[in-house]
């Protein structure tokens, strides 16, 4: 699955790429004054890696709710909830891993400011089993993590500066990449805007904006007179997801567009003054009298929250016709492979589970590429459901087919107690006990997990031993000894240094 998404044009029109893996880890700032080109550069990134990661925007003007046709994001408008229900909404969206943008153009400043707190702090606590890779996207997050408390109220602003420090500082762990957007860096809190390690500086003119930005860019003084001189749309971009140099960036186009007003010039009505004053005045006595015109009611929570369960449910039917579609052959008279036996099927998905970076692949992808390879060599699959399918993978990519049929039938039974999103290094572990071999390391464990971090794999031992899996017992020495529990002695035992 690729990870490099393209965001513009340097100035030998060379593409300049983000690397959405390592932004996941290391947190975007973007910088620019009205006007820069901000809104839009955060547009393309959003449409460039909408499908490759799930996506939660904090909208205040309402301007990303376009992305809801395209890109099938759910737009939750802030203005329609209760606090309960926008917690609880919340909830669902790190649980279902739905993309959506939080609309808040309806309320005021202050409401909008404790409703996106109340949002991203429940996406911070959600249980350690949600904690799924998403890009928290936070327009003029200058209202959001101010520098100075303003007219603001004093628990309102301890509420959105925790909200966007634990985003910020220690979202990372939890899966959430903090993406915020601000007009000018002197307004947003430095703990906020220190906390990220990419930059796209746009065009700003107050020294104390310019200085600043260079500083981050790692540029002189009067190198910072460059950002001041930048077009709309251009930006200079330094990090780790994009470049080691200050890079020029010219954002490219987007798909979708705001509601912004129509920008350059337009000819006046060609009328008289009696005829302006007549298109003022006509009838206004009756435009005044007559009700206000109601707004289109938004959708209640509990449709919200059925329209994020039904869409992450969406894919499974979707892919689970192609596997369907696997068997038109011999539906239609086609005669079966005569080397396809009960085993076609384990031997198609091991030789899936082989291939490098499988793990790092969605369900549906590998669902897709199994129904396809069974197809190819008219192997009948339709009887393998997705449920099914994740669960045979879990087993293949552990090498559980390697056992003998006694080992391996006692550790399928241990198996159907263990939850799908464990059950791989679960198995990783039972299989390397029965064997007495090592236990495998957490860069292993972490492969077949399908993550590329470690330290989630410290705590997923730490949650699978909370659930009464394994117990892990650690030595003097460093070492640590993990016990599979359901595994007699000595086989229930691996060991790593």
């Amino acid at each position: 699955m690729k990870s490099q998404i393209e965001i513009g044009t340097d100035s030998a029109g060379q593409g300049i790429c983000v690397d959405v893996e390592e932004l996941l880890a290391t947190r975007l700032l973007v910088q620019g004054n009205s006007g820069s080109g901000k809104s839009h550069l955060l547009r393309r990134l959003l449409e460039q890696t909408a499908g490759l990661v799930q996506q939660i925007v904090i909208d205040p003007e309402g301007d990303f709710t376009s992305l809801a046709d395209p890109f099938d994001h759910i737009v939750i408008d802030g203005a329609a909830h209760s606090v309960r229900e926008i917690e609880a909404l919340a909830r669902r969206v790190r649980q279902h891993r739905v993309s959506v943008v939080l609309a808040l153009d309806e309320l005021e400043v202050e409401q909008q400011i404790r409703c996106a707190a109340l949002f991203l702090s429940a996406l911070f606590d959600a249980p350690r089993e949600h904690w799924y890779p998403a890009l928290v996207v936070v327009d003029e997050a200058q209202m959001f993590a101010p520098a100075a408390a303003g007219e603001l109220a004093e628990d309102t602003r301890r509420m959105t500066l925790s909200a966007m420090t634990n985003l910020m500082c220690r979202g990372r762990k939890r899966g959430l990449a903090g993406i915020v957007a601000t007009q000018r860096l002197a307004k947003l809190a430095k703990n906020v805007a220190a906390e990220a390690s990419n930059f796209l500086m746009g065009r700003t003119f107050l020294d104390i904006d310019m200085q600043r930005a260079a500083d981050l860019l790692g540029m002189d003084r009067r190198q910072a007179e460059r950002i001041r001189d930048l077009q709309r749309g251009h930006f200079l971009g330094l990090g780790p997801a994009i470049s080691r140099r200050p890079v020029a960036v010219h954002i490219g186009n987007v798909q979708t567009g705001g509601k912004n007003a129509a920008e350059g010039l337009m000819p006046l009505p060609q009328a008289e003054g009696e005829d302006l004053e007549a298109l003022l005045h006509s009838e206004l006595a009756e435009e005044a009298a007559a009700p206000a015109r109601a707004p289109a009611p938004p959708k209640s929570a509990p449709d919200l929250e059925r329209a994020i369960t039904e869409r992450a449910a969406k894919a499974e039917p979707a892919v689970s016709g192609e596997a369907d579609a696997a068997d038109d052959y011999l539906r239609e008279g086609g005669a079966p492979n005569p080397q396809a036996g009960e085993d076609a099927v384990p031997r198609i998905i091991a030789e899936l589970a082989a291939e490098e970076g499988a793990t790092f692949q969605s369900s549906a992808a590998l669902f897709r590429n199994f129904a396809t390879r069974c197809r190819q060599q008219k192997v009948p699959s339709a009887h393998i459901d997705m449920v099914q399918f994740r669960r045979l993978f879990a087993f293949a990519t552990a090498g559980l087919h390697e056992l003998e049929a006694p080992l391996r039938e006692v550790i399928e039974r241990l198996a159907d107690n263990v939850p799908d999103d464990v059950l791989a290094p679960y198995l990783a572990l039972a299989v390397s006990a029965a064997r007495g071999d090592e236990a495998p390391d957490e860069d292993e464990l972490a492969r077949v997990y399908g993550s590329s971090s470690p330290s989630r794999i410290r705590r997923l031992l730490e949650h699978m031993e909370r659930q009464g899996l394994i117990v892990v017992r650690e030595e003097f020495g460093g070492g640590r000894t993990i016990i599979v529990v359901g595994l007699e002695e000595p086989a229930g035992a691996v060991h790593a240094s």
